[in-house]
């Protein structure tokens, strides 16, 4: 059945700019949009089809390409240390507690709860190396009606020996995630399971080579996509050089496992990717998750996001809760703008990142990851929210600098209605 949606409609087609309908109508079905105009019979439907939001701004749901849902209790801690020490003493011994199935629930229904208050409805996230609690969180994103790529973290070194986990454990309990969450829908759907796996090498410290092979071996066997960390900090690049001397650059260390875009590949960071690590991404079709919160808070460096671009490499948005201290992807884009900012402060050949362009990553870019994501063109799933921004004064302001205020000055509170795949999503339950 059609659904059909009004409202003053935004969303970026090309990160050049937005393309707005003041008034317009997008419809909707089978979960996809049929059709977008501000004329109605253009759309061949009636009023009684008609959901109207009034003076309320409709965009594209956001997507988090870069998140730790086992790391949400620490958000906002420990945010005065750098990335290795930070690992240790905060991040390891509270993953560790995620062997309690009661522990996990509680948490992980509450992080689901705050990634739906912020509008975001497709994730990219890493959970433990756990297969239960792991098992626990993909259901309970299937139970909210979410999209998520989750991933069950393999590592057996660098790390307390309660979160080491054999190659075969790791690998059984992939097999076991894969059966229950099939890549692929039956045959009488044209569209992917929302809630699917994803391989997830923790990063290359915390695997052996065995286990970044067994790893590329199950993205082969499966064609699943891959995520895992690159190029974050300096004293990490020395580290992996050290274990990985057959390596040519850290992005090498995981190509020669087949973890490196030889199926869907995203990798957090980036921040001191250059060069033939650059041009090795480039040629795969790795895409960034750019985390500029984690970055600043974990002082790992300014991430090149201009180059990227311009170098025609992918390139989404994360949270990377809890290196990040905010889930609000909408504050990414600010956060993004700013340190496209301070890059350009020392590289003046560098244009900084415009609002159209950090939307379009928020958005279309990364929705490409997950599929026809992020986007009000004909085929695209319609994942969106709605924004009352009424009480932000915006009297004779034009929809455009009312977007832009709502993602510099709002909050979930002025966030009314959120959509996935076409279906409503009400607010999950928490315990």
């Amino acid at each position: 059945m059609k659904k059909v949606y009004k409202a003053h409609i935004l969303f970026t087609k090309e990160r050049t700019g937005f393309e707005v309908l003041e008034n317009g109508y997008v419809a909707v079905e089978d979960g996809c949009v049929v059709g977008v105009s501000t004329s109605l019979s253009s759309l061949d439907c009636d009023e009684q089809t008609v959901t109207d939001f009034g003076d309320c701004l409709l965009i594209p749901a956001m997507n988090d390409m870069h998140v730790h849902a086992p790391q949400y209790r620490n958000q906002g801690i420990a945010m005065d240390l750098e990335l290795l020490p930070w690992l240790q003493n905060y991040t390891f011994p509270e993953e560790k507690k995620y062997a309690d199935a009661a522990y996990a629930e509680r948490m992980y229904r509450r992080f689901i709860r705050d990634m739906w208050r912020f509008g975001t409805m497709r994730s990219c996230v890493f959970a433990t190396i756990h297969t239960a609690s792991t098992r626990l969180l993909m259901n309970l994103f299937r139970e909210a009606g979410m999209g998520a790529m989750v991933g069950k973290v393999a590592m057996n070194r660098n790390c307390p020996p309660e979160l080491i986990e054999s190659v075969e454990d790791m690998v059984a309990g992939n097999e076991a995630l894969i059966a229950e969450f099939p890549q692929y829908s039956p045959l009488t759907s044209h569209l992917s399971p929302l809630v699917r796996p994803i391989i997830t090498p923790r990063f290359v410290p915390s695997c052996t080579s065995e286990m970044l092979q067994a790893c590329g071996d199950l993205a082969a066997k499966y064609q699943l996509p891959v995520q895992s960390h690159l190029s974050e900090n300096m004293a990490e690049i020395q580290w992996v050089h050290t274990l990985e001397r057959e390596s040519t650059s850290y992005g090498d260390a995981y190509n020669r496992y087949g973890l490196f875009g030889q199926t869907p590949t995203i990798m957090a960071h980036c921040v001191w990717t250059a060069g033939e690590e650059l041009e090795l991404m480039k040629r795969n079709r790795v895409m960034v998750a750019h985390c500029p919160t984690s970055n600043l808070n974990i002082a790992s460096g300014l991430a090149p996001i201009r180059t990227f671009i311009e170098e025609g490499v992918p390139v989404g948005l994360g949270s990377d809760i809890s290196g990040g201290h905010d889930l609000s992807i909408f504050r990414m884009m600010v956060y993004a703008i700013q340190v496209s900012k301070m890059h350009y402060q020392q590289n003046h050949d560098r244009a900084f990142l415009t609002l159209p362009e950090v939307f379009w990553l928020a958005t279309k870019s990364a929705g490409s990851f997950f599929g026809r994501v992020g986007s009000f063109e004909p085929g695209y799933e319609f994942d969106a929210v709605v924004i009352d921004d009424h009480d932000l004064n915006h009297d004779n302001y034009s929809l455009l600098h009312r977007l832009e205020r709502f993602i510099y000055l709002g909050d979930d509170r002025h966030i009314t209605h959120r959509f996935c795949r076409g279906q409503e999503i009400p607010e999950p339950k928490i315990i």
